[in-house]
């Protein structure tokens, strides 16, 4: 019995330490992840992404085009199709741009030779005919805080552009390509040192290494994660509800201490799930992957190395006003999507360049192709947003349009397939572990429910309330710490 008494004092004092000391060596950064949570909520970190690329391409001049996608695509000789290949407007010039397994490649429609390298010169001219005015200065960066992943490495070096217009924009250009792969304004730059580099801890001398940077968010997190459930055990531990203390209070304590016993049991759940989504969006132990998304796709596209031989004379005509064409394949066919403009989200044939609607029982079985020995189970034609697919109203971010059908399988994954009706295209593919992301990430960390979404004011206010009680609970906590730490 005294043994057993003995060992419940040891882990209640051992519980105790464990918040203290964690409370005192992360409590400075709960703080800011709460404050910088806020900022992320109105000034997301810059990206270059399909919407807004698009949006500021000019229409392709089709008189220039005189190579054809078939004579391009031949010219660099890739081994399979590529994952992305595009046709577009660059600094005057229209050039097919392909997305390829070891990097990115480029040729000019009009000389058909492939684009190996672009100087300074050819640089400011390319940012300038995307933003509408002149170029300020220019330097050549392998990377910086806005150019720092993985994903941009693939891709370095670039010419980084600083614009001489009214929002101090940068615009980063390839040197390889000539590509616009980034833009950032003075805007978006000071908020994001405020927010999303901070919230991350996304500092570039830190974030151009991906473990280590990984690593450091994952034990910050985690170890915060469970100082604050300690904290939440003590909390519990001390309150007192029915028979109070003798001061009439729920809690013994008296000053900072006492609000941060009470505001850390009231809000203390919302705080640990933060820290836990956010903890899960790192990917511990391999994370919530869907296996196999390329296979499906690639069984569902059937590409071929090459591309059908394309009537450009038609294709002027069919594709008139377009900002941007992709040449992909649905099935075994070579189709072309036109993008921006009056023709935005056309679907052309590869070959004649005539448009075509794709039959829902082509889709179909298509679909059913990409998934061998998986029974299709369910078809919903989804004409407005769901839990599971839904838009953040971010006018940058990846397209999720309307209407869309969604195709579902008994897999072992339980996949679902989102398809555009408009184009055949598979939008994506979402397995049970990307759902399960959803509700463990998206929904904890961003309130990013349907309604919600629609009602923002109401959304703003519940996360700002939320953001404030973690914010008293991480400063009330470092006063606290502090205290101890002067009183040792």
């Amino acid at each position: 019995m005294s043994l057993s008494r003995s060992a419940l004092r040891t882990g209640r004092r051992w519980l105790y330490l464990s918040h203290r000391w964690t409370g005192i060596a992360l409590c400075i950064l709960f703080a800011i992840w709460f404050v910088s949570g806020v900022v992320m909520m109105y000034v997301p970190f810059p990206s270059f992404r399909g919407p807004e690329r698009v949006a500021g391409l000019p229409p392709i001049k089709w008189a220039k085009v005189r190579t054809s996608p078939a004579d391009a695509l031949a010219s660099i000789r890739p081994k399979d199709f590529p994952s992305e290949m595009r046709l577009e407007m660059t600094g005057g010039e229209p050039v097919y741009r392909f997305v390829l397994e070891d990097g990115r490649r480029a040729v000019s429609a009009t000389t058909g030779r492939e684009i190996t390298g672009v100087d300074a010169t050819r640089a400011q001219a390319i940012a300038s005919a995307f933003v509408h005015a002149p170029a300020k200065s220019i330097v050549p960066v392998d990377h910086d805080q806005w150019v720092v992943t993985r994903a941009y490495a693939r891709i370095a070096p670039f010419w980084r552009i600083r614009m001489a217009d009214d929002v101090g924009t940068d615009i980063y250009v390839s040197r390889k390509t000539g590509e616009i792969v980034q833009n950032t304004t003075a805007h978006e730059r000071f908020w994001n040192w405020l927010g999303a580099v901070p919230h991350w801890i996304y500092f570039e001398a830190l974030r151009v290494y991906q473990e280590p940077w990984r690593q450091t968010v994952l034990w910050t997190s985690g170890i915060g994660m469970l100082g604050a459930i300690a904290g939440i055990w003590i909390g519990i531990l001390r309150v007192r509800i029915a028979r109070r203390y003798r001061s009439g209070s729920v809690s013994p304590y008296v000053g900072w201490m006492k609000w941060h016993h009470i505001i850390g049991l009231v809000g203390g759940l919302f705080l640990v799930t933060w820290v836990f989504s956010g903890w899960i969006s790192m990917s511990p132990w391999g994370g919530l992957r869907d296996e196999g998304g390329k296979a499906i796709a690639d069984r569902y596209a059937s590409k071929k190395p090459e591309f059908a031989r394309t009537d450009l004379t038609t294709l002027a005509r069919t594709a008139a006003g377009a900002h941007e064409v992709r040449f992909t394949w649905l099935g075994g066919r070579p189709v072309m999507t036109t993008h921006g403009g009056p023709v935005h989200k056309h679907l052309l044939d590869g070959a004649t360049a005539r448009a075509f609607k794709p039959a829902r029982a082509d889709i179909q079985r298509l679909a059913a192709s990409a998934l061998p020995g998986a029974r299709l189970t369910g078809f919903e034609r989804l004409d407005r947003y769901d839990l599971y697919w839904f838009s953040t109203g971010d006018p940058r971010s990846d397209e999720r349009p309307l209407p869309v059908w969604r195709f579902t399988f008994d897999d072992p994954a339980q996949s679902w397939l989102h398809i555009d009706p408009a184009t055949g295209e598979l939008l994506n593919r979402s397995g049970s572990g990307s759902r399960s992301y959803r509700w463990l990430f998206s929904a904890l960390h961003s309130f990013d429910l349907p309604w919600l979404l629609i009602l923002r004011p109401l959304r703003d206010a519940l996360m700002w309330l939320l953001s404030g009680a973690g914010l008293f609970i991480s400063i009330s906590g470092l006063v606290v710490g502090w205290r101890h730490l002067r009183r040792r």
